[in-house]
């Protein structure tokens, strides 16, 4: 007898399945204390409690506090902790007692927390936007619960759960079949396999079998390509055979998408700069001043200054402020990473059904072969699509409602009972259903593409006699149907058979020497907002590519009345047994590839992207799954079958491309300003830089204190916080960007030495003019006393300068134009950094303050002195911008 123990429920084998699998069903329900009633909710919900939710975790840790570790423990925070410790040894623990001072470890402690805290809440800010838009879109199973069958949420499912499954259903989790009829299940998620495989109820395994081709057992993770079946739930959770292979899985690293890599590079970059010029600060201090400790201590702060804490904060919140943006246009965004994706990319392809065309098929005509109208045809093609337990599709409800107005269907339903079915599969792309009338014959109708249809058919029914089907009337028939086809009807062939075989033995093999019917021509009218979403994607620079399963003459006619450019058409023969070199030249030559298996839509997304393009696809079919998992960013819809939303990064609430090109224009604006913080701030930075070095080698003392210059860091890393708040020009959103750091250097290398000629202007007004006005005397001629006043003012208006144009150059590189001119801010940024700037102006005026700091009494007049510099420092900037312009397209 099964025991089935707790031990047994956390097992990381195949125990409990090979013992649940040889075990009878009428047994295995009691030791689970469930019966096929199903569970009522208050055993449920003890379970559930028990147990868990239903869902497989990648991570031991309580997400919040996993969220927490993970906003502090980024590089940028990870380089401000041990220079905050080398500050606290070499301005506390190493200084006399009159000298020591906490002031810097405080500062950099609290730049550490506000970068940290802000990301950690945006971080929980995202994961709860993310379940609860997840939850206008979550996966569902069908449950017996409370002795009635009810949708619930899949996460929901528990142990002794008794399961309803139908074509398109995702497996909750893992179950013994109770029942089942000619259900046939795809498990290419667990062993490679493509080719979907029949499930039977009661058909115990061989002992030899492996777990996991036995026949009466359906595990989480794979899917329902045809059929029905009843199960009950024995695995959840991590307990299944799917959550432990993703366990497993889950040690090594995801695949990155390019704006990991594209963030990862860039980090890089900026900590490479802060390790090399930091040691350089010292030296150059040290040498040039004596005093190695102060020099330390300067060098530390310099480091700060070089290291963009905020810009993990400045990317979640970007993430964060457009799936929000999205969710207001009907588009949910499951993975936030994708929204960058989404934007970059510049290829989308899709099917044309329900996206170029309303999604309401209907039968036009049911002809037979000699293009007649014949309640027969009819007939035959509503049994086939009625008694069929597949994923019924628009054409076999157009087949039923045409079936209805037009028939008796009653009385056809009382004359045959379904015996068996063939499902249908893209390889042989048609289907068969068998069925019996009441004088116990036995009636295989098939119904499928014309091609497919043919080459298993020998004769041909014409005004009721049976005649050969010779090679002038598979002309006439194929002629037939490219003339309906160029009407933009699509064409499928009806054939049947009698007497096939015995009952129960049904197979592929039964759909030869068939007799042919007739035609069945549907017809899918264009959606009216097709032509305009096309144009408006192609201003996007975003080249449409249709993937279909249907013929060359439908999809052209429905390209032609939508406006889409048609040159060339490839067939899904056309890319087999090609060389990856030809295979790249057909899939950039051609837009338009029809007859195409799911293998092979996911094969032309592979090499797209081979070539070096950011492909979309979007999907909402079985046949969609492995070309969904191929593209850079899937895209589905609410109305999909479970495993198209499970494989969709983002999914629209509606099929239309005018959603899709919305939400492409959003992700453009989040990856416009994430680029617009990092450049800005690399060239920031490297501007300070050659400033530090400049005024390190030739000033007889520190350009600006330690503590002033982590304000200053800190003032300005506040300020950018409302970047993600920020817009990007209609010319910036034209075009699909793409992650890139090669252009990140020659950027820095046109903008970092413009704010350095100010800062070094600066220099010299302070140093020849402004000081020594004030001090009265020059800084080689001033007494001990008098030269600390003079580098106390010295340090202070170079405070304000730079504090100035840090906060300007946001406004004159966020876009190309004239700023607060021809360009504008939103009005947050604008208030952000002007208000920063004021702010940090008025501190060396509030004594204080200014006494903490150890600022020095600037004169008011200085602040004239600042504006002007700060407006040739705009005009300057957008000269600079016209000539770096003129060899580059783009400026973010």
């Amino acid at each position: 007898m099964l025991k089935i123990n707790s031990k047994d429920r956390v097992v990381t084998d195949a125990t409990l399945v090979q013992k649940i699998a040889r075990e009878e069903k009428s047994k295995v329900l009691s030791q689970l204390d469930t019966s096929v009633e199903g569970l009522s909710t208050k055993k449920a919900i003890k379970r559930l409690e028990k147990d868990g939710l239903n869902e497989v975790s990648n991570k031991e840790t309580h997400p919040k506090l996993h969220f927490l570790v993970d906003a502090f423990m980024t590089p940028f925070t990870g380089v401000l902790l041990l220079l905050a410790t080398l500050s606290f040894f070499t301005n506390y623990l190493l200084v006399p007692q009159n000298q020591k001072d906490l002031s810097t470890v405080i500062i950099m402690l609290t730049m550490v927390l506000i970068s940290g805290l802000t990301s950690f809440i945006q971080n929980i800010k995202t994961n709860d936007a993310v379940e609860g838009l997840l939850n206008m879109v979550s996966v569902t199973t069908n449950i017996r619960r409370d002795n009635r069958d009810q949708e619930l949420p899949t996460k929901q499912v528990v142990v002794g759960d008794i399961i309803n499954l139908t074509a398109g259903d995702l497996v909750p989790a893992d179950m013994l079949l109770l029942r089942s009829k000619d259900l046939f299940c795809s498990a290419s998620s667990l062993n490679g396999e493509s080719n979907p495989v029949e499930k039977i109820a009661g058909q115990k395994p061989n002992k030899e079998e492996n777990y996991l081709d036995y026949p009466n057992v359906l595990y989480e993770g794979t899917n329902i390509i045809s059929g029905s079946g009843l199960g009950v739930v024995f695995a959840t959770g991590d307990r299944t055979i799917f959550g432990n292979l993703a366990r497993s899985l889950a040690k090594n690293k995801n695949k990155e998408t390019t704006f990991d890599v594209g963030i990862k590079n860039i980090s890089k970059i900026l900590l490479t700069m802060t390790a090399v010029i930091a040691p350089l600060v010292f030296l150059i201090n040290g040498l040039t001043k004596g005093d190695w400790l102060n020099a330390l201590i300067f060098a530390i702060a310099t480091a700060v200054g070089l290291t963009p804490e905020m810009l993990p904060v400045i990317v979640t919140s970007n993430l964060v402020k457009g799936s929000i943006e999205m969710a207001k246009h009907e588009t949910i965004v499951k993975r936030m990473n994708s929204i960058q994706n989404f934007g970059s990319a510049d290829i989308l392809c899709t099917d044309k059904t329900g996206t170029l065309t309303q999604d309401k098929v209907v039968l036009e005509r049911h002809y037979d072969i000699d293009l007649k109208e014949r309640p027969r045809v009819l007939e035959l093609s509503y049994l086939n699509s009625y008694y069929q337990t597949g994923m019924k599709d628009l054409m076999d409800e157009a087949i039923i409602n045409a079936a209805d107005k037009e028939l008796d269907i009653k009385q056809i339903n009382k004359n045959y009972q379904k015996i068996d079915e063939i499902p249908f599969d893209f390889k042989r792309r048609r289907m068969s259903v068998v069925v019996k009338n009441k004088q116990n014959e036995h009636l295989l109708v098939t119904k499928g593409a014309a091609e497919e249809m043919l080459a298993c058919s020998n004769r041909v029914e014409v005004n009721n006699k049976i005649m050969p089907l010779d090679m002038n009337q598979r002309q006439d028939i194929l002629s037939k149907i490219d003339e309906m086809n160029h009407d933009g009807l699509r064409v499928v062939l009806l054939a049947y058979k009698k007497n096939p075989a015995p009952v129960g033995e049904f197979s592929v093999n039964d759909e030869n020497e068939l007799i042919l019917a007739g035609f069945l021509a549907f017809l899918d009218p264009p959606k009216d907002s097709a032509r305009e979403a096309l144009m408006a994607l192609k201003e996007d620079g975003i080249t449409v590519k249709i993937l279909t399963g249907d013929n060359e003459a439908v999809t052209r006619n429905v390209g032609a009345q939508v406006g889409l450019e048609i040159n060339k058409v490839c067939q899904g023969q056309d890319i087999e047994n090609k060389t990856p070199a030809q295979l790249k030249q057909i899939v950039q030559e051609c837009d338009v590839f029809v007859k195409l298996s799911p293998q092979q839509k996911a094969k032309i997304i592979k090499t797209l992207r081979e070539n070096g393009h950011a492909v979309a696809y979007m999907g909402d079919g079985i046949n969609d799954a492995p070309a969904m998992k191929a593209a850079d960013v899937s895209v589905s819809v609410d109305t999909a079958v479970d495993i198209a939303k499970k494989s969709a990064d983002i999914i629209l609430l509606h099929k239309d491309l005018r959603i899709l090109e919305k939400a492409v224009q959003i992700g453009r604006q989040v990856f416009g300003n994430t680029m617009k913080y990092i450049k800005i701030t690399l060239s920031s930075n490297f501007g300070n830089i050659l400033s530090i070095l400049v005024a390190s080698s030739f000033l007889p003392f520190l350009p600006m204190l330690p503590i002033q210059l982590l304000i200053l860091d800190l003032m300005y890393g506040t300020s950018c916080l409302s970047i993600p708040f920020d817009t990007m020009n209609k010319h910036y959103l034209a075009e699909p960007r793409k992650w890139s750091t090669k252009k990140l250097p020659k950027f820095m290398f046109y903008f970092g030495p413009t704010s350095s000629v100010f800062d070094i202007l600066t220099y010299s007004l302070l140093y020849f003019i402004v000081c020594p006005q004030v001090v009265g005397t020059t800084y080689a001629s001033a007494n001990p006393m008098q030269k600390l006043l003079f580098s106390t003012i010295f340090c202070t208006g170079w405070f304000i300068e730079s504090l100035w144009t840090q906060e300007m150059v946001i406004h004159a590189l966020r876009d190309p134009a004239i700023p607060f001119i021809k360009q504008h801010a939103t009005a947050i940024v604008s208030w952000s950094t002007i208000g920063m700037a004021t702010v940090g102006t008025a501190l060396p005026f509030i004594t204080p303050i200014a006494k903490v700091m150890k600022f020095g009494s600037i004169p008011v007049y200085f602040l004239g002195i600042v504006i002007v510099l700060l407006i040739l420092y705009i005009v300057l900037t957008s000269l600079v911008k016209k000539w770096y312009l003129k060899s580059e397209k783009y400026l973010i």
